[in-house]
This record gives C-alpha cells, sequence and structure tokens, in this order.
C-alpha cells in the first residue's frame, strides 16, 4: 500500500478560493462557486494518496511541481517525498508565475 503524503495550502492558494467563491456569488450564481471549490477541494484530497497524479507544470518543467486541469481550473502543487502543498488554484487559461 503506498505511503500517505500531507496535503497543505499555501496561503495565497487559500486567497485564490476565497476570490473563486466571491466571483461566482458576484455574479449571481453562488451554487456553482460552491460545487467548483467542493470538486477541487475533493481532488486536492486526493493527492494524499495520490500525489503524482498531476502532470508536470509545463511552463517550468519541474518534476516537484506538478498540476491538476480541472476546468475552468489549474490546481497547482508542489511535491516533495512527504507532502503536496497547493500553491495556486487559477484558471487555466492563465500561464502560472512563481514570484522569484
Amino acid at each position: 500500500m503506498a505511503q500517505r503524503v500531507k496535503v497543505t495550502f499555501a496561503e495565497v492558494a487559500l486567497s485564490d478560493m476565497v476570490e473563486i467563491r466571491a466571483y461566482y456569488t458576484g455574479q449571481g450564481v453562488p451554487e456553482v462557486g460552491a460545487r467548483l471549490l467542493g470538486e477541487i477541494l475533493n481532488l486536492v484530497e486526493s493527492l494524499s494518496v495520490h500525489p503524482d497524479k498531476g502532470r508536470i507544470v509545463p511552463e517550468f518543467d519541474r518534476s516537484n511541481l506538478r498540476e491538476i486541469i480541472h476546468p475552468p481550473f489549474r490546481i497547482v502543487y508542489r511535491r516533495d517525498r512527504t507532502r503536496a502543498r497547493v500553491v495556486r488554484i487559477w484558471r487555466s487559461e492563465r500561464l502560472l508565475k512563481l514570484p522569484l
């Protein structure tokens, strides 16, 4: 049986989720935002068992930086031996830029 890894969120990823909820609420469809966030959280939770399920982020081509595409979002996370840390949740058409 595969060893579980700890799943954590960067503060900016948590802010991304707040912004997603606010956007859909502002559009008058809060239930859509709630559904999408629930789906995102389920995908993130699955990383504890399958931390390598995401593809390598093409912009960086680094094996420890991965993403799961869940239209219209990309869930970007850093993977190490014991942890998967969600770093951003962005619209999938946006190119990822990491801080220097």
